[in-house]
């Protein structure tokens, strides 16, 4: 069930109704059985491994908080260690055994075949959610949850099954568990998060993936505007999963529940690694919560550290650790992406970036100090955005490419070619190419629109607020435009799911 489609927004619309119906204290109720019904839509199959994950999590949680609390600290650990590798092991047979066939038999000379399997919906962020509880259990940030339905309805809640964003039982599963009473202002507050939402995505993200998908596509083609297609895929990727965020969101505001944010307009980013504190941001808070810290605070990483101390010095033996954590997170965050080279080459291009300007902080401060920089100059922070953006571009031929040898090949593209007149042959929606100007300035505008939100938001303003001070026909009417815009200018080439559905 897509959620552009007109049956989610009818099975969104039925769950509302009935959550506001029932006795407040069956509301989670309400909850479960649609996250469930949801799933169940998606293929009656799946619900084997979210089942698997959330009674595994479950039982074990219990587990660990029984064991620990007897004193035996090693044989929590010992549970815990079960439980992630049970969890983790399920995510890995499904989403990486074909990819492991497929580079053992390169690298042996095989002809192993590969094995079909299900890819269930939403697998990697429903085993992230549920991997970062048994922890929280075991580091005691949270107390294990006795009722197995309840913690069924922390696991599979639909809003953000299929994309995030990644929750923390702390901060959702009492949102989830609570009574609410009908607030007209959530229902309000979250149509217009979920029309927002559905603006970027129908409109501005699915008309650049038109120009982005023809170019990598059939790269040999379109020779000479390979550096516009990977900036067709940066608004399309952006658009559509914040697009996607904001539906989740908004849906999840009419029940009152308040999911995390997941984008901070990262193209503002100054710096790689604020960019990932921008992007995605529940990936990044988890991977450093559940991975870069537990590594930088291991005892083999110490002994590691205090050996690169000896060898390279105080300073550049105490970065090379956190270095060394940052290159673990993002080669996770790579294949998290998808079993590919293509996304581990993403991965670690990025943790190398931030690795490296670690290891180099020092000796970028001393350089600004010569050259009298203080780092507030606005030419200077132009600089740093317009730096990372690049850097973040050339990243995204290989998030986008085929494989690792066409992301070479584009870039050599955008190098040695340039014809923009090319754009004009890639056909637009019905009408094929006499639409395409008129796609190209729907993009323009669109990213200008955005561009202008997008600012105002980084200078503090709050948009939905402004726009609720101003008489209510003119916000009426600045909804209705972009209501009926959906249906005038979305592209209507082919019917779009969300891109991080698929992860």
């Amino acid at each position: 069930m897509s959620l552009v489609s007109n049956l989610f927004i009818l099975f969104v619309a039925a769950s509302v109704l009935i959550y506001y119906l029932v006795p407040r204290r069956f509301q989670w109720i309400v909850l479960l059985a649609f996250s469930y019904i949801y799933y169940i839509a998606g293929g009656p199959r799946y619900v084997v491994f979210i089942l698997f994950s959330t009674i595994v999590t479950w039982l074990l949680a219990l587990l660990i908080e029984k064991t620990e609390g007897n004193g035996n600290h090693k044989g929590a650990k010992k549970l815990l260690i079960l439980g992630l590798i049970l969890n983790f092991g399920m995510l890995g047979v499904v989403k990486y055994t074909n990819f492991t066939i497929e580079n053992i038999n390169a690298l042996f000379h095989l002809h192993l075949r590969g094995i079909e399997l299900l890819f269930p919906l939403g697998i990697s962020f429903y085993t992230f959610q549920s991997s970062g509880y048994l922890l929280d259990v075991y580091w005691k940030r949270c107390k294990a949850e006795r009722q197995p339905f309840k913690y069924a309805l922390f696991v599979s809640y639909f809003p953000q099954i299929l994309q995030g964003p990644i929750g923390r039982y702390s901060r959702l599963a009492n949102q989830l568990y609570a009574e609410h009473k009908f607030e007209s202002q959530n229902i309000v507050r979250g149509f217009e998060r979920i029309l927002w939402g559905f603006f970027k995505k129908m409109i501005l993200a699915d008309w650049a993936a038109v120009f982005s998908d023809a170019i990598f596509c059939d790269p040999e083609k379109y020779n000479g505007v390979a550096l516009l297609g990977v900036l067709f895929y940066l608004i399309q990727i952006y658009a559509d999963f914040s697009g996607g965020m904001d539906v989740v969101i908004g849906i999840s505001s009419m029940f009152g529940i308040e999911l995390d944010e997941n984008f901070k307009r990262p193209y503002f980013a100054v710096s790689t690694a604020d960019f990932w504190h921008r992007w995605h941001i529940t990936l990044g808070t988890w991977m450093k919560d559940y991975v870069f810290y537990p590594v930088t605070l291991s005892r083999w990483m110490s002994k590691f550290g205090k050996k690169c101390k000896k060898v390279f010095g105080k300073k550049i033996g105490r970065a090379i650790p956190i270095g060394a954590a940052n290159l673990i997170v993002f080669f996770l965050v790579g294949i998290w992406h998808g079993a590919a080279w293509k996304y581990i080459v993403y991965g670690m291009y990025n943790g190398i970036i931030i690795a490296f300007s670690g290891i180099m902080a020092d000796n970028y401060r001393s350089w600004k100090k010569k050259l009298n920089i203080s780092g507030k100059e606005t030419w200077y922070y132009v600089f740093t955005v317009v730096r990372t953006f690049i850097l973040v571009l050339i990243g995204n031929y290989f998030d986008r490419a085929d494989s690792v040898g066409q992301a070479f090949l584009m870039m050599k593209q955008s190098l040695t070619s340039f014809a923009p007149s090319q754009l004009l042959m890639i056909p637009a929606g019905k009408q094929g190419t006499a639409f395409t100007p008129y796609a190209l300035l729907i993009i323009g505008v669109l990213c200008v629109i955005q561009f202008i939100v997008s600012v105002l938001q980084e200078r503090g303003v709050k948009i939905r607020e402004s726009l609720a001070k101003l008489p209510l026909p003119v916000t009426a009417a600045i909804y209705f435009c972009m209501l009926v815009s959906i249906g005038l200018f979305g592209s209507t080439a082919v019917a779009r799911g969300f891109i991080y559905a698929q992860f």
